[in-house]
């Protein structure tokens, strides 16, 4: 029998409670400083398909749509920098995304931060900042836990 990771959350429950209440307080702060739920979720599904975390993108993607990310944008998510149906707002965001999440090699990653600002205002830019960092968190938990994918 081949032994498989713990479940993080479960093998160390209060850690995990303790992440899920920094993301409940963010999920609060968004409404706060303007920033739609919709654009956290494209921003989560982009982040989850960096990371190949099925388990994420099986419910961000449902949630995008809920919270009216339109189809054909998550159809072209990939290749967002491809098509012009991207506000720059989202193309913003979904660069600062990229970024942090791959955080490139010999590449300035604080240009992403400075392009962001040209568009959001400072605190949505911390917001969102802080919106992917939590998404590669879970992005991680899940793919080193081994997760299955979540039914709907």
């Amino acid at each position: 029998m081949t032994r498989r990771p713990p479940y993080l959350d479960k093998f160390y429950p209060d850690i995990y409670r303790a992440l899920n209440d920094v993301n409940r307080k963010l999920r609060m702060l968004y409404p706060d400083v303007d920033l739609p739920t919709s654009l956290i979720e494209l921003v989560s599904v982009r982040v989850s398909q960096i990371n190949g975390c099925g388990t994420c993108l099986s419910i961000h993607v449902p949630a995008a749509r809920k919270a009216g990310v339109p189809e054909n944008k998550l159809d072209a998510l990939p290749a967002w920098r491809m098509v012009n149906e991207f506000t720059e707002q989202e193309k913003a965001a979904l660069d600062l995304a990229e970024t942090l999440t791959t955080l490139p090699q010999g590449r300035d990653n604080s240009r992403a931060g400075a392009s962001a600002c040209d568009v959001f205002a400072e605190e949505q830019v911390a917001a969102l900042e802080w919106a992917i960092i939590m998404i590669n968190t879970y992005n991680r938990i899940s793919i080193a836990s081994g997760h299955p994918l979540i039914s709907r």
